[in-house]
This record gives structure tokens, sequence and C-alpha cells, in this order.
């Protein structure tokens, strides 16, 4: 099976967002390559976060790290990574730890994204997440908070994401 349709048979399983990150994770994670195939496959499941090619690189309950290497499709004119790719690699990292720890009978969705860039961010970007698992499929909405290091370690950006998440429709 070619890499497109495993990353289209991924998002037709029709199991919960949840379900599907862990055992595509779980499965995937432990092989030699597959952090790398889960990220390609993520990014062909929703193929603007992909675009930038960023690598999860840690994933559990609540918790995520999420690598976006330095390289001229992530730049601007200033040559440093671009403020759309710090926001995207943000929610991309949040995104993942969140679905990690949701219920199987749970969904969500992004309702708003906020920013705070506090430097150049130069070189290769990670994205930290966490988050305390999410036990219910109530309909609330959570703060999802992202740190982004460069390999020095500094604080490049903050983002807080803004999601709802509430039950699974069943079909």
């Amino acid at each position: 099976m070619s890499l497109a349709q495993t990353a289209r048979a991924f998002l037709r399983a029709g199991e919960a967002p949840g379900t599907l990150i862990r055992s595509a994770w779980d499965g995937l994670a432990p092989l030699p390559g597959g952090k790398r195939l889960f990220s390609r496959v993520l990014g062909r499941a929703a193929p603007y976060t992909g675009s930038m090619g960023a690598q999860v690189v840690e994933l559990s309950a609540g918790h995520s790290k999420v690598v976006l290497r330095d390289r001229a499709a992530v730049r601007n004119h200033l040559r440093c990574v671009h403020a759309v790719a710090l926001a995207n690699l943000a929610e991309l990292t949040g995104n993942v730890a969140l679905a990690y720890s949701l219920p199987d009978d749970a969904r969500f969705i992004v309702a708003g994204l906020s920013v705070e860039y506090l430097k150049k961010a130069r070189g290769t970007i990670t994205g930290r997440c966490t988050l305390s698992p999410i036990t219910s499929s109530e309909r609330r909405e959570y703060d999802v908070d992202v740190e982004m290091h460069d390999a020095s370690g500094t604080l490049v950006a903050r983002a807080k994401l803004r999601t709802l998440v509430g039950p699974r429709k069943t079909r």
C-alpha cells in the first residue's frame, strides 16, 4: 500500500481521532523509521500541515514533542522560520497531544489560536505541549499551550490553542 493509500485509509477508518492517532503512533513509533512514517502519514492526512515536513518525535497521553527542521521552504525574507510555519508547528504539536489523550467517544476542533513571537526563530525548532489528559467527551473548551524552542533551548514563541472538545457524532 502506498503512503497516499495509507493516509486515505487512515482518514476513512471511521474511528475517533484519538483512537486513530494512538493506534498509528503506538504501532509505528517503535519500528525503525516509524516516527518518520507516522509523521508522513499524518502529513498526507492533513496536507497543509504536512507541507512543512515536521516530525513527531514523542507522543503520549497529554504530551508531544514535534521537530521542524530549518529549510528554505519554511523561511521568510529575513532567513528565519516564518511566523505562519511556527503557528502551524504549534497547531500540530497541540493537536497530536490532545488527540492522543481524547476518549474514544470524543472529537475536537481548534476554535482559536494566538501566538506570541518572542525571538527570531532560526535553526531547528522544537514544539512541546503538555496538558492534562481529557477524560470526558462532554462539550467543553480547553486551552492547549505550546512552547517552541530553538536548538539552544531558547524560547522563540509560545502559542495557545482554544480547542473545543465534544461528543463524536455517530453515523
